[in-house]
């Protein structure tokens, strides 16, 4: 049995809300993941490859992305690999085909085992994109902090708008 209730919110999240929890003995105790972009494992197909190399980019631009993913992503690319494939055969295929009695005459339809892997699989894609903010009801619930500014060189600082912190 899973545990009761709704998660917990990180510190950040609260600090945003302005709630009385956010506190530096609770931040402190929190766990933080190391940062960086994971790199692909060498044993996923060239279908869940696809999908990484597609994935890895718009993630890292959402800022939910960090080394400790790795594991997580790569079981999402290879589950969407498989989904693919299943589909792809029920896409050939059909959903169904015909159950013959001893005549030859079609007794009954009997669906595709894909048919039912396939919806096993998209089910669990599902979790796993709402763990990265991969829909849009996911990301209602992500907030990420602003990072500062960069500095700009002083010289194309005129160019920028006036918001940005300029290097001294």
């Amino acid at each position: 049995m899973g545990r009761r209730g709704p998660r917990p919110v990180p510190t950040e999240h609260l600090k945003a809300r302005g709630s009385p929890l956010a506190t530096k003995e609770r931040q402190a105790r929190e766990v933080k993941a190391p940062s960086g972009t994971p790199s692909c494992p060498s044993w996923l197909d060239a279908d869940a490859k696809k999908a990484w190399k597609q994935l890895v980019p718009m993630l890292e631009s959402m800022r939910v992305l960090t080394k400790i993913d790795s594991n997580a992503l790569a079981r999402y690319c290879r589950t969407w690999s498989r989904w693919r494939k299943c589909e792809a055969f029920l896409e050939r295929n059909g959903v169904s085909y015909p159950l013959r009695d001893p005549d030859g005459k079609i007794r009954y339809l009997q669906t595709w085992p894909e048919v039912s892997i396939s919806n096993k699989l998209a089910q669990q894609l599902t979790r796993l994109e709402q763990e990265f903010g991969m829909t849009p009801s996911a990301r209602s619930r992500i907030q990420v902090s602003n990072p500062e500014p960069a500095a700009i060189d002083p010289k194309v600082a005129k160019f920028f708008s006036p918001n940005l912190r300029v290097a001294k």
